[in-house]
């Protein structure tokens, strides 16, 4: 019986057990359906609200449905692609003969209008392979994805949101229903969708039209994507498009010309930053804060190169399962006579992508005792991705990045106290640059996913040992499955950031794979060699990451230890200058970042300028100050205070600095 057929007596369907226009959809025995389809006695059936988490993808998929909708109305020959909800939103692909404009945008979203005025219901059908092929005959994406392997559903790793139209076990249709009982429209579906296109609202917007290739692959047709976001109310959209305006009044891109941080000059590469003096004493502090933490928490630090020989990364598995994020390898050493014969072979170099194997090989260069565990190795380490050039994005995706990266050798009983160490210094490490809204994210393997090496019970072992370590934490622990790196699993610590966005931030991960195909061993207590356990740790990911995280978060405002010039000295006058300039002169001596403006500026004009720079702290000192032995305090927000005496003012900026105030007011640096 399909979904929209007439229940049995015994049976109901969702619209007559849930009455609440809020509900959506529900689940079945634990699976999505429409409220459609028909219930037994002994279903254990749950409604899926609009606003929860499945019911918004819900509603951004149907939004899709309703776009693709109105493009082959405006446009008759599109060739349907995918259509799948993402965070905050959804697209679709389209094959198309001319790329869309902004208005074509705009006659878009009024047609998009009509067909949810219009009330049309979302029905669904299962067919068989040879009907979803003779129905979507004009649709040569469409069938593609059922063709892939031969079979219905085999298309649904065929590409990133293939899934919402292809899976495991049936294939089915949707069809949008006219009020007058006529097919409208139809689209290749697992579903659930909303009942009625009523659904949707005003609530709903289309944001931007980029180009994407068919099945993510250069090789491919490339296709026009429509990108929109849904919410249940135009109020929430409306605080979505607002939390989207501050985020780019935030974005770090700017922030970073604005305030003269870094730069990705053309003549170095795509993805390639350099610091430029103010954002280099931030990277500084970032680092040299990070340094404390690790020596305060016995660490051991190290260095690796840059590049090394193909074998090391074949030895580790990078080369098996990560070679297309590496860059080309470069053939050296090959040794050539006059004749053009090779006398020695040479050997492929690779630039790494991980400082991984180099920690393993100093772990091995040497034999090691239970006595020595946990070893603790950490370095700064510059690794490079070869990252699609479409993918990149200012400092958040890079070619060249550096990783606060940690390998920790432990034995099989210091494991789990280990995690716990790490995931309470990530913790506090995290708070101390004033991110403190966290959860927690556990990425396990797939299992029969060839890209995982290891056997399933260690596997099985490392994900239990980080599920309990993530539980006795007590943050929320949010399950990724499929979402482990090739060798183990991990926890991520995701953190929100000033306007509500989260970030990926900090990852542990176990790995009891590699310290097999390092052959690492120490020697235990009972003289016999036993294998380590290697767990894999950054802090803060990549500085250049955290880098970006932080400008956004603090809207270039930064606390007072990381700004690039926490203090400006103004005089009202000439005459003032040099009584400011032994201010500033003992704070520069305690190694504080500060200056006098000597310009030929006015004061107002001065102080304009440093606030607009975002220096937290202003000193200004006219004549009754230099009577007195005083300065004025000017801060960011505006206010003053005035007549504060030179040893109390250089007390509070010293505390300010060591305690990571972020100073924005008088109140912040009383």
């Amino acid at each position: 019986m399909s979904d929209n057929a007439q229940p049995r007596a015994d049976q109901r369907d969702g619209f007559a057990l849930f009455t609440d226009r809020s509900v959506i959809a529900m689940r079945v025995n634990g699976v999505l359906k429409d409220l459609a389809a028909t219930i037994g006695e002994t279903d254990v059936v749950e409604p899926v609200t609009i606003d929860s988490p499945a019911g918004l993808d819900i509603l951004r998929h149907s939004t899709a449905h309703v776009l693709a909708q109105a493009v082959q109305r405006i446009r008759p020959n599109a060739d349907l692609g995918i259509g799948p909800f993402i965070t905050d939103g959804f697209y679709y692909d389209f094959g198309v003969d001319e790329p869309f404009t902004p208005e074509d945008l705009k006659a878009i979203s009024k047609e998009m209008q009509r067909i949810v005025r219009e009330g049309q219901r979302f029905t669904r059908r299962v067919v068989t392979e040879d009907e979803a092929r003779a129905e979507l005959a004009n649709e040569p994406f469409k069938l593609e994805l059922i063709d892939l392997a031969g079979g219905p559903g085999s298309g649904a790793e065929a590409a990133e949101g293939a899934s919402v139209e292809v899976g495991a076990g049936e294939l089915t249709i949707y069809d949008n229903v006219s009020k007058d009982g006529e097919v409208a429209w139809k689209d290749l579906c697992r579903g659930p969708h909303v009942p009625s296109t009523r659904m949707l609202g005003n609530g709903w917007d289309l944001t931007r039209v980029a180009a994407a290739y068919w099945r993510g692959s250069e090789k491919n047709p490339q296709l026009q994507r429509i990108y929109g976001t849904a919410w249940p109310t135009k109020d929430e959209l409306r605080a979505y498009q607002e939390r989207l305006a501050e985020a780019e009044r935030r974005d770090h891109r700017k922030l970073g010309v604005e305030m003269d941080l870094f730069s990705f000059p053309d003549e170095i590469g795509s993805g390639l930053a350099v610091f430029h003096p103010r954002g280099g004493i931030i990277r500084y502090e970032i680092e040299e804060n990070l340094r404390r933490h690790l020596l305060r928490n016995g660490y051991d630090v190290v260095n690796s190169p840059h590049i090394t020989k193909k074998d090391l990364f074949q030895t580790s598995g990078h080369l098996q399962t990560y070679a297309d994020g590496m860059f080309p390898p470069m053939h050296l050493d090959e040794v050539v006579d006059e004749d053009g014969n090779v006398t020695r072979q040479g050997q492929d170099y690779y630039l790494k992508p991980m400082n991984c194997p180099f920690h393993n090989l100093i772990y091995r260069s040497r034999g090691r005792s239970y006595r020595e565990l946990p070893l603790r190795l950490a370095e700064f380490g510059t690794v490079y991705r070869y990252e699609k050039s479409g993918t990149l994005s200012g400092l958040t995706r890079v070619r060249g990045l550096t990783q606060d990266d940690a390998h920790i050798y432990v034995a099989q009983d210091q494991v789990r106290d280990e995690l716990t160490t790490n995931l309470n210094l990530v913790l506090e490490l995290l708070r101390d640059y004033g991110l403190n809204d966290f959860y927690l994210e556990l990425s396990t393997n797939e299992e029969g996913n060839p890209k995982f090496l290891g056997e399933p019970e260690q596997w099985t072992t490392a994900i239990e040992t980080l599920r309990e370590v993530a539980l006795a934490s007590g943050l929320e622990l949010v399950a990724d499955p499929g979402g482990a790196a090739f060798y183990g699993p991990k926890i991520s610590v995701q953190a929100r950031d000033a306007i509500g966005r989260t970030w990926q931030m900090s990852t542990i991960q176990l790995d009891f794979n590699q310290p097999e195909r390092f052959e690492l061993e120490y020697t235990g207590p009972d003289g016999a060699k036993h294998r380590p356990v290697m767990i894999h740790r950054a802090l803060l990911g990549s500085v250049e990451r955290f880098f970006a995280i932080l400008l956004e978060h603090y809207a270039g405002d930064f606390p007072l230890w990381l700004a690039p010039m926490q203090v400006v000295g103004v005089p009202v006058a000439d005459q003032f200058a040099d009584y400011l300039d032994e201010v500033i002169g003992r704070l520069k001596a305690d190694g504080v970042r500060a200056e006098v403006d000597h310009s030929d500026d006015r004061m107002q004009k001065k102080i304009r300028n440093h606030t607009t720079a975002k220096v937290p702290v202003i000193l200004i000192a006219g004549e009754q100050d230099r009577a007195a032995g005083t300065v004025s305090f000017r801060f960011r927000d505006g206010s003053q205070q005035n007549g504060v005496p030179i040893e109390d003012a250089i007390r509070r900026i010293r505390s300010a600095i060591a305690s990571h105030v972020r100073v924005m007011t008088s109140e912040d640096l009383a």
